[in-house]
């Protein structure tokens, strides 16, 4: 007996809503600490409680809600899609629950455990070696089967306005009325760049309600991409600064870069865990540091927001566990962590 077409769309209606209720609506973390002798609250969002664990199930979800409104994916399309990790973990769980094949094209150097959340999923990842062009050449292979393959979805996250679209829509809201919950507005923004999405949504928000505050995109300083405009060294920030400038970021539209050293980040995200436990990613200590340098930079009246990407499970086989060394040029070593209070969505 088959599923008739309306059955099947109430189906998957129910899905979507099911899912919409599992991702964002995460709470905010005020941290209060010290740097070089000055007191300062530095606030972000805890992307750890989304469905998957990452902020890019906002994206995902957003893609999904869309393509199939406009019809672009349909029922049995297969998935593919270049991404470091967390967006592949996010578009496996949500395809597989919506019914999709799913294929993620990875760089081979990505931790092991994203590797294996995503197989865990029902998905087939497949690596692709610095040889075989690395991100760039996850890209060119996912369009090459999307290409050779008849019904295949791409959500192309680095080229998606719906990207920006979720960000815009519930990241900066989100964020907006939290602050607004304990009497603040926001000053300043952070977040590293991998597809962008996120500092252009905010962005676009903070522009669009008059609000005076500089969204800042970051990157490793070990390997500028944004400031360069291609790949530039090597660095341990999984999941920013993937080797070229996507085309949804408009640098023209933010404030200046910020740069942190993936080992700073690295032993900011230790001392978060280790001080406060709060077990978090790699670009999490980075764009916590960012946000500590804006906020010691724009002075005492500094309101200045970041984002949480994630928490440390996917890192466990990375430096992140390792005994970093804590360089002199470092910020960390600066920072001193008093505490934190959280802020929820209403």
């Amino acid at each position: 007996m088959t599923t008739s077409a309306p059955a099947a769309d109430s189906a998957r209606h129910d899905v979507l809503t099911a899912l919409r209720r599992l991702v964002g609506r995460t709470p905010l973390l005020e941290i209060q600490c010290e740097y070089r002798g000055r007191r300062h609250r530095i606030y972000g969002k805890y992307e750890a409680l989304n469905f998957t664990g990452s902020i890019k199930d906002r994206m995902a979800l957003t893609i999904f809600e869309r393509a199939y409104a406009s019809g672009e994916i349909r029922p049995g399309d297969q998935i593919a899609e270049a991404t470091s990790g967390n967006t592949g973990i996010a578009f496996a769980a949500m395809g597989r629950a919506l019914g999709h094949q799913v294929r993620i094209y990875m760089p081979d150097w990505m931790s092991r455990e994203r590797v294996l959340v995503i197989q865990s999923l029902g998905a087939a990842v497949i690596p692709v070696s610095h040889e075989q062009g690395g991100f760039l050449g996850s890209i060119r292979m996912a369009d090459e089967f999307a290409r050779d393959t008849p019904r295949v979805f791409r959500p192309r996250q680095f080229d998606s306005d719906d990207n920006v679209l979720a960000h815009y829509e519930t990241t900066a809201p989100e964020l907006l009325l939290q602050l607004e919950a304990i009497g603040r507005r926001p000053t300043g923004f952070v977040a590293g760049v991998g597809t962008g999405g996120t500092v252009m949504g905010v962005a676009q928000c903070f522009r669009e309600r008059g609000l005076d505050a500089a969204v800042h995109p970051l990157e490793p300083a070990n390997s500028p991409t944004l400031r360069t405009g291609s790949k530039t060294g090597r660095h341990r920030i999984q999941g920013i600064s993937d080797e070229f400038v996507p085309s949804i970021v408009k640098l023209q539209q933010l404030a200046p870069i910020v740069d942190v050293w993936d080992g700073d980040a690295i032993c900011m995200a230790q001392k978060l865990a280790q001080e406060l436990g709060l077990a978090l990613g790699i670009s999490s200590g980075a764009n916590f540091l960012g946000a500590l340098q804006v906020a010691h930079e724009q002075g005492a009246d500094a309101c200045v927001a970041t984002i949480f990407c994630d928490d440390n499970k996917k890192y466990l086989s990375t430096d992140l566990c390792s005994d970093e060394e804590c360089k002199p040029h470092y910020a960390t070593g600066e920072v001193r962590l008093h505490g934190f209070r959280v802020i929820p969505h209403p």
